[in-house]
């Protein structure tokens, strides 16, 4: 054992610490996790843990998959082994417990896990780290504020929900004013757990809120967010008031986003790439590369920043989400907003990404496109100027977003450069955790059907 962790878990024990809590990601994005006692926890540091991969077998509902390959009754669901990520600490103070993200290793303990969403970003990364890049990553989260609990969501059956506070008041004073303790403790909240918000607002519709999580290296960036919408939702249960990040709970209002800035800089001497004062937009080769690599390969990555069918009824003209792979510099109906600035501040935000995306593979999505377009040294179109719903209808069918998860799919199945990023068991798997999403939405009579067909037809 190194003295780095004796020295760990003797502080613990010195501070009455008895326990600690690991959490991983499933494929939807869904923190998965447990206690397990001190004693348990000095003995996985000192090699691996094991976790039923049930976890990657599994829907949101616990429902297991009947078409996976990788995992399913017929692999018996064994262990799958995960290491500690010692990097991610917090300290839950409510609790007085330590919490850890974890990651699936494979079979040898040592190598990539095939199928784990964390692991998965990681062959992204690695991959512009081989070509000397180090990337920088900024979340910015949507989510409505309900003044419900989790039982009284599903006695009205979703709903009649009441929200937080009333009306389409977006950037309002008065309600982050009336409301000040909350904002201020989340954010305090926040920043304890090593998340700290940039920016905090209400958005455009009754209760909604906007994080904007200050910027950070790819991967502590990534793990910021996952833990930020897991302990969100932590943190106002048990206020009594309940979040959602689904991309859109009600058609009559704009949808959550899960917008992501992104820059590059040179690994070796920590220089920013995406800026060149020579050019009218201040864009650097790289960067325009970069962005012609998303505006090519994002709808062929589309299912894994839009995995789920409601991701779909967000990304509609008109309602601040991109309809196709556009982008334009300050314009915010375009999928690519490119944000001219200084070298350290020259970024691009990526606009299509929903709420309810797994940050991991949203962020190897973006990445894995932009990398892309380094290689190939794609050359960059025309912006969008203006409204880039007005001039959809003249883009080629090629940058065209589809309007539902089954049709992103199948443009995930045939795309040799996902399985190029991402691994192709990985690829394979999750082409077949969103199929099964598909067919359990088609399965189901909604209450359209049933109000529109019930008595006329």
């Amino acid at each position: 054992m190194s003295e780095a962790i004796k020295r760990k878990i003797s502080g613990y024990k010195k501070k009455n610490i008895t326990r600690v809590k690991l959490a991983v990601t499933d494929i939807d994005g869904v923190l998965r996790g447990k206690y397990i006692a001190l004693e348990k926890f000095e003995s996985i540091l000192n090699g691996t843990g094991g976790f039923c991969d049930c976890v990657l077998g599994w829907d949101l509902h616990d429902q297991l998959y009947d078409n996976a390959a990788f995992t399913g009754w017929h692999t018996a669901f064994p262990d799958a082994l995960f290491k500690v990520d010692l990097s991610t600490e917090r300290f839950l103070p409510d609790e007085n417990v330590p919490f850890f993200l974890a990651e699936f290793v494979g079979k040898d303990g040592k190598s990539e896990h095939p199928v784990c969403p964390r692991n998965a970003l990681k062959r992204v990364l690695n991959r512009a780290k081989d070509m000397d890049f180090g990337i920088n990553l900024a979340f910015e989260y949507e989510f409505f504020l309900f003044d419900e609990t989790p039982h009284s969501i599903r006695e009205k059956n979703y709903t009649n929900l009441k929200t937080f506070t009333p009306g389409m008041f977006g950037y309002s004073i008065i309600r982050n004013s009336v409301h000040s303790d909350l904002y201020n403790d989340f954010m305090d909240y926040c920043l304890d757990l090593d998340i700290p918000i940039e920016g905090l607002h209400c958005e455009t519709g009754p209760g909604v809120w906007e994080a904007a999580l200050k910027y950070d290296e790819a991967q502590r960036a990534v793990d910021k967010a996952s833990i930020f919408k897991t302990f969100t939702k932590v943190y106002f249960q048990k206020r009594g008031l309940m979040p959602t990040f689904m991309a859109r709970w009600n058609i009559n209002y704009p949808g959550q986003s899960g917008h992501i800035h992104q820059s590059l800089y040179n690994l070796k001497s920590k220089k920013p790439l995406f800026y060149d004062k020579a050019d009218p937009l201040g864009m650097s080769e790289v960067m325009q590369s970069y962005v012609a690599g998303q505006v090519k390969y994002i709808k062929s990555f589309l299912a894994m920043t839009s995995p789920t069918i409601n991701s779909y009824a967000r990304l509609v003209k008109g309602f601040w989400a991109p309809t196709a792979a556009t982008w334009g510099v300050e314009n915010r109906t375009t999928a690519l907003r490119v944000i001219p600035g200084s070298e350290k501040s020259q970024r691009v935000e990526f606009r299509v990404g929903s709420a309810d995306a797994n940050p991991y593979l949203a962020a190897a999505a973006v990445i894995g496109a932009g990398l892309l377009g380094i290689e190939k040294g794609l050359k960059l179109g025309k912006p969008v100027k203006g409204n880039a719903y007005e001039v959809q209808e003249s883009l080629p069918e090629a940058v065209q977003f589809p309007t539902n998860l089954r049709d992103s799919v199948g443009n995930l199945k045939v795309s040799k450069e996902a399985r190029d990023l991402f691994g192709k068991e990985f690829v394979e798997h999750f082409i077949s955790t969103r199929e099964w999403e598909v067919r359990e939405y088609e399965r189901a009579i909604t209450d359209w059907q049933l109000k529109r067909y019930f008595e006329i037809i």
